[in-house]
């Protein structure tokens, strides 16, 4: 069936937007919101408007020292996705090949489709740990791929790439003409462990990320994009044709948020232990449950009780008033997405209930 246009959509982004509330919420992946009084924020600080530009200086400065970037390859947007948007309008024509990992989170696939690539598929298989095989790579890429699509930590399991394999990924693209997409927005949870981002591995990458999952964020829409700057210009004069001005109170707020990132990571940092915890031993008395143990991060994806993961969440949400994501939004319908990243009380009592609707199936 030849895609079309103006039937672009993310089955996933409208499930999520009007399907996935509940009491216990175990579908979102990020973090729970910050309080608005927990962003010590001024309102004298704060402005609507000012002079249009391409960034806000002070924002585009925050980001890059964040990264540890220079400014002019740093173009700020509103979130991860629009960031996503962004580089590969940058970068792809009609009909170019894109290679895009598989499970991937939908909205990345979409965007592909939606411009028109023609798209080819890398396969990250459960056996392997949901790991980037090499010999994939080398086997699906072509001389007309243009752009290799990847996640890390990987969405939905959570798996990290390993900065070797990330190199040797950018060496076969490099030797073909290619470039590295890889949306970090998960990797900024490695508190303990950071993880240097790909885009220092060469100037065939391009690095998409955001505040809103690791940080609380999400009503910032603080999100990025790293890449060289001639191709960061061609994202910037994109968004004259589909943004033209950012939202500058969130610009603003958003500094605020990254001169005290600090204190805001340490916030994250005690929930999600606190989280691991109750996970892992969930984890422990489920051991059916087969799933990869991430490094990290707020999202686990095991296979569905039952090997059915719409009916399991079904059963889940209508008899439990439990929410978690079904496989098949990700292009495995044996699977499940657990995240722990909301308050530790609703965690707790959200796997509870798993349990229980996991025991169901075996009645």
């Amino acid at each position: 069936m030849t895609y079309r246009r103006t039937q672009a959509c993310s089955d996933y982004i409208h499930w999520a937007k009007v399907s996935s509330s509940a009491r216990f919420n175990l579908a979102s992946s990020g973090v729970r919101n910050l309080p608005l009084k927990d962003l010590p924020v001024r309102l004298e600080e704060l402005e609507i408007s000012t002079s249009g530009s391409y960034g806000y200086p002070p924002l585009q400065e925050r980001l890059a020292r964040h990264k540890g970037v220079p400014m002019e390859s740093v173009v700020s947007v509103s979130g991860a996705s629009m960031a996503n948007f962004l580089a590969m309008s940058a970068v792809l024509e009609v009909g170019d090949e894109v290679v895009v990992e598989e499970p991937t989170y939908d909205p990345l696939l979409q965007i592909a489709r939606y411009l028109g690539a023609l798209v080819r598929r890398l396969p990250r298989r459960p056996e392997n740990h949901f790991q980037v095989c090499l010999e994939d790579v080398e086997r699906v890429v072509s001389k007309a791929t243009r752009l290799i699509v990847l996640t890390n930590l990987h969405n939905p399991s959570g798996a990290l790439v390993e900065e070797n394999v990330l190199r040797q990924v950018g060496e076969i693209a490099r030797s073909i003409g290619a470039r590295v997409l890889v949306d970090e927005v998960y990797l900024e949870m490695l508190f303990d462990q950071p993880v240097q981002s790909a885009f220092h591995l060469g100037d065939h990458f391009l690095v998409t990320s955001s505040l809103t999952k690791a940080f609380g964020l999400s009503g910032l829409r603080c999100g990025w994009a790293l890449a060289q700057p001639e191709i960061a210009e061609r994202m910037w004069r994109v968004t004259d044709v589909i943004e033209n001005i950012s939202a500058h109170v969130a610009e603003r707020m958003s500094v605020c948020a990254l001169d005290h990132l600090e204190e805001i990571s340490a916030r994250s940092k005690a929930l999600l232990s606190l989280n691991w915890n109750l996970l892992e031993k969930f984890l422990a008395k489920h051991p059916e449950l087969e799933t990869v143990r991430p490094p990290g991060g707020t999202i686990v994806f095991p296979r569905a009780p039952g090997g059915d993961g719409y009916t399991f969440c079904k059963l889940l949400r209508e008899k439990y008033d439990t929410s978690a994501v079904p496989g098949h939004f990700f292009e495995m319908p044996d699977r499940v997405r657990i995240g722990i990243g909301g308050e530790t009380r609703e965690v707790e009592e959200g796997l509870k209930r798993v349990s229980q609707a996991a025991e169901d199936l075996r009645i």
